[in-house]
């Protein structure tokens, strides 16, 4: 594949930060010293009080709606995005959450605040928005009405490591926010994960949940010491708060994190770049070009047909295929999701009609890669690619 969707992202240095731990005596490889340092690390560099380390993106996703289920067993509604990757609408199903989908917004890729806002009910009980493909999804409308109604603002940030909203970093703005470290992403663990927040209760759950609900997971001696307290016919190494998951990481992730943290500002400015040059050069008259751009921290390059054209999309494919170019055809997470088999008798049928935008990208959208090393020459050579079609 002359152009694959990512390259190069795990480096020798990483490598060797891996290999010198493993040279000591009795090296630790489990959950230990380097995932606390990477997640206190972490926590400075997103602008967050605390962070949890765990084993995927996904695993972020349903501890976080396993904490919303905590506050809410009773259940209600999520506004969840159709444009996303499964784990998002996976995990608020999991948790016995109705999700309620809003359109999203054809310059963000992320849900329309316009639309979230319409889709707010008694039963709401958070908003869950993904920042599709490095970019700001965020408005100040959203966040100032979304306080105001005291409904939290989950961030899945999983593609987007280093966007801002106003010069704050996504993933601080809200409740809760997760991120992915996968290997297509801007900085890998190999697989992994972290749930993000200021809310120092949430901090304790989640950190519970991450190793089986265990108690003596938690960090706060006042909450070992009460529940302790409550149930004294248990050994208190043995309390396991609620029904909860193994979603630890381990120190070989932990040591690649914090390697990789060191340059995540350069790869993201690196990757800002690309697209710019991407963009000046895509033809504008087939494909769309006026992204919300402040902000954005590129995941890939975003190919969106200006107006649905079937021909176009085949003889585009086609091209790309015939030039070594990987892509996806319906951007995150393959389109829309509510198309998808596992939503079948949870959503009515044909609903996904309901969602023109999302259903345009879906047809008439794909992602091609953009990485650090992709050199000027080769988007260059991409675009004319692209354009020939």
């Amino acid at each position: 594949m002359k152009f694959p969707l990512m390259r190069n992202n795990i480096l020798r240095e990483d490598l060797d930060a891996v290999i010198e731990h493993l040279k000591q005596n009795d090296p630790i490889l489990t959950h230990g010293a380097n995932v606390r340092a990477f997640e206190a690390e972490w926590s400075e560099w997103l602008g967050v009080k605390y962070s949890v380390f765990v084993n995927s993106g996904a695993s972020a996703n349903l501890l976080t709606m396993a904490i919303l289920k905590i506050r809410h067993p009773e259940g209600g509604e999520v506004i969840t995005p159709p444009l996303a990757w499964v784990s998002d609408v996976a995990s608020v199903l999991q948790n016995g959450f109705s999700p309620v989908f809003a359109d999203i917004d054809p310059r963000t890729l992320a849900m329309d605040p316009a639309q979230i806002l319409k889709k707010i009910t008694s039963k709401t009980r958070a908003v869950f928005l993904t920042h599709v493909q490095g970019f700001d999804g965020l408005t100040d409308e959203l966040v100032d009405e979304l306080k105001r109604r005291n409904i939290p603002l989950i961030e899945d940030v999983c593609e987007s490591h280093g966007a801002t909203h106003n010069g704050q970093r996504l993933g601080s703005v809200g409740w809760i926010s997760n991120f992915s470290y996968y290997y297509a992403h801007h900085m890998s663990t190999i697989e992994g994960g972290m749930v993000c927040t200021n809310d120092a209760e949430v901090y304790q759950q989640v950190r519970m949940l991450r190793s089986h609900g265990m108690v003596r997971e938690a960090s706060d001696p006042a909450v070992r010491a009460a529940y302790q307290a409550a149930n004294p016919e248990l050994n208190p190494d043995f309390i396991f708060a609620f029904p909860a998951y193994n979603t630890r990481n381990t120190e070989i992730g932990g040591i690649m994190g914090r390697s990789q943290l060191k340059r995540l500002d350069q790869i993201v400015q690196r990757r800002t770049e690309n697209l710019l040059r991407f963009l000046k050069q895509i033809d504008p008259t087939k494909y769309r070009t006026d992204f919300k751009l402040e902000g954005s921290s590129n995941y890939a390059f975003n190919l969106v047909l200006q107006k649905p054209d079937d021909d176009l999309v085949q003889r585009l494919m086609q091209k790309m295929r015939e030039s070594g170019v990987e892509f996806r055809r319906g951007s995150a997470g393959g389109g829309n999701q509510i198309r998808q088999p596992y939503l079948k008798g949870i959503v009515p049928d044909g609903h996904h009609h309901q969602f023109p935008e999302t259903e345009h990208v879906h047809f008439y959208g794909f992602y091609i890669g953009n990485f650090p090393d992709l050199l000027d020459d080769e988007i260059d050579e991409l675009c004319a690619i692209v354009n020939s079609a």
